[in-house]
């Protein structure tokens, strides 16, 4: 197989970064690969919003999270202070954003591995910007009017390494 190929096998989700910042460059490319991606109906709805790792409105974002998840304490912040976040959005109602948000994160993923970054596909905050603070964390994070936050990526240079994951091909396939 190809190098795409290798890539995908050696894609790992990082829960560790240094401070090194992601540069210009790199980031332009790990876009490039997320406004690549196919979307339904060719619609391209789908809005990236970059972050720095340090910018307040991450740590309301975490706060909202813990709280609906009842949690007092935790070790890291949801996107493993990682100097680049990549949020992204799509239009409200579009039948096939999720899916679509979903393809290009995946792409952006590969695509940071590629570069030799470390990522970390994010869910666990679709509560927190879709929940009772939408409008609020909508309006401080400029997405487009009438558009959800559906996914996240975290972005930056590994701290830590972690083995992809294995998988048991024939209880996860059938081949009818």
């Amino acid at each position: 197989m190809g190098q795409v190929f290798d890539t995908i096998k050696q894609r790992s989700s990082t829960r560790g970064y240094t401070k090194d910042k992601v540069s210009q460059s790199e980031l332009d490319q790990i876009l490039e690969a997320g406004l690549c991606a196919p979307t339904g109906m060719n619609k391209q709805e789908i809005h990236f919003t970059v972050l720095d790792g340090d910018n307040p409105i991450l740590a309301e974002i975490e706060a909202e999270k813990n709280r609906l998840r009842n949690l007092d304490k935790v070790e890291h912040n949801f996107y493993y202070e990682a100097p680049t976040l990549i949020l992204l959005s799509a239009e409200s109602g579009f039948k096939w954003s999720h899916v679509d948000a979903g393809i290009a994160v995946e792409n952006m993923a590969i695509a940071a591995t590629e570069l030799g970054l470390g990522n970390l596909i994010i869910g666990c905050i679709y509560d927190a910007l879709n929940g009772e603070k939408k409008s609020y964390f909508a309006q401080k994070l400029a997405l487009p009017e009438n558009y959800d936050f559906e996914i996240a990526l975290s972005v930056g240079h590994k701290a830590v390494t972690k083995e992809p994951h294995t998988f048991d091909k024939d209880k996860q396939v059938t081949v009818l």
